[in-house]
């Protein structure tokens, strides 16, 4: 509620400088009301640029269906892009009710550090951090029972406070769905740089129905789709070498649903039980299981995740 016509500010106003400026309580009725949530926007999106200014590329992973591998997914895609000890990456975990990244990563038990700079990451290498709600749990078996809100401003202080420093590559690991997390990541974001979303999905119709809603919310927040992964697409017997459907792709899969949505396939990754077993003990899948068809498709799709961004990058330069 800003000073109006040089008369003195109420002493509720909580001032235009304020992330509250023209949301409180205080402001309702104000002449001024609409000038300073317009402002506070502005300066907020100002800060989150000066903080992601050294983020080179970001990547949303998504999916409209949980326990289709997305979170396995973020993590993998973080450890293979950090395999290049020149690439500096960063994973950040959103699913602010469900944090499995710090089991995955090798990090349970680890906590958040304050310095002057801000929030520190939590490091699994020198050029692999990672931020998630479960740094700042007491237990792995506490519930995070929050409103929307609360949920909200977590997400935006994970962007604004933590010192992420110069990135290559920044990983976001969304919850399932296309509600509160997804709005909020998008519009924080887009005050600063997103390059795409990768799409996670399983080859049946039930999981299918709920991400062609996922391309839809993509479409309408104007969010670029780099690709969809199919992830247990198969399982192919380590003995004998045949591949049997364990989730039947009844309507053609992912497959046959980028095709008709003019979106890419990035690839498909079949089931191994390593996976399961390397995440569990926080253990790296790429360096346990070397020779599985799995890590074959995973590094497949991170390098056409990788030639996107740089493609995507080199048009943004052009343009400029």
């Amino acid at each position: 509620m800003a000073e109006a016509a040089g008369g003195p500010r109420p002493r509720e106003c909580p001032g235009t400088s304020s992330a509250q400026a023209g949301r409180a309580a205080a402001c309702q009725g104000c002449p001024n009301q609409r000038l300073c949530a317009a402002g506070a926007a502005a300066a907020e999106a100002a800060a989150l640029r000066e903080r992601l200014r050294g983020v080179r590329h970001t990547v949303l992973v998504l999916s409209g269906k949980g326990g289709v591998g997305k979170s396995t997914f973020s993590a993998l895609l973080a450890s293979g892009l950090a395999a290049d000890e020149a690439k500096q990456v960063a994973l950040l975990d959103i699913d602010i009710c469900g944090p499995s990244i710090p089991k995955m990563m090798g990090l349970e038990g680890e906590q958040v550090h304050q310095s002057g700079s801000g929030w520190s990451p939590v490091y699994v290498e020198e050029n692999l951090g990672v931020m998630s709600v479960g740094f700042l749990l007491s237990s792995p078996d506490d519930a995070v029972i929050w409103r929307g809100p609360k949920k909200n401003g977590l997400i935006k202080q994970f962007l604004r406070d933590v010192d992420w420093g110069e990135v290559d590559y920044l990983i976001v690991d969304t919850p399932p769905g296309t509600s509160d997390e997804h709005l909020s990541i998008v519009q924080y974001l887009g005050a600063a740089h997103i390059d795409g979303a990768v799409i996670v999905t399983t080859p049946q119709e039930v999981s299918l129905q709920d991400v062609r809603k996922e391309i839809n919310f993509c479409h309408k927040v104007k969010l670029p789709i780099i690709g969809v992964v199919e992830n247990m697409s198969g399982f192919i017997c380590p003995k004998c070498k045949n591949e049997s459907q364990i989730f039947p792709p009844t309507t053609g899969g992912a497959e046959k649903m980028c095709q008709n949505l003019n979106i890419s396939l990035l690839g498909k990754v079949p089931l191994d039980p390593q996976i399961g077993r390397s995440c569990d003990k926080g253990q790296s899948f790429f360096s346990e299981a070397p020779e599985s068809p799995a890590v074959s498709s995973y590094r497949s799709i991170i390098q056409r995740i990788q030639e996107y961004c740089d493609q995507h990058q080199f048009q943004e330069e052009k343009i400029i």
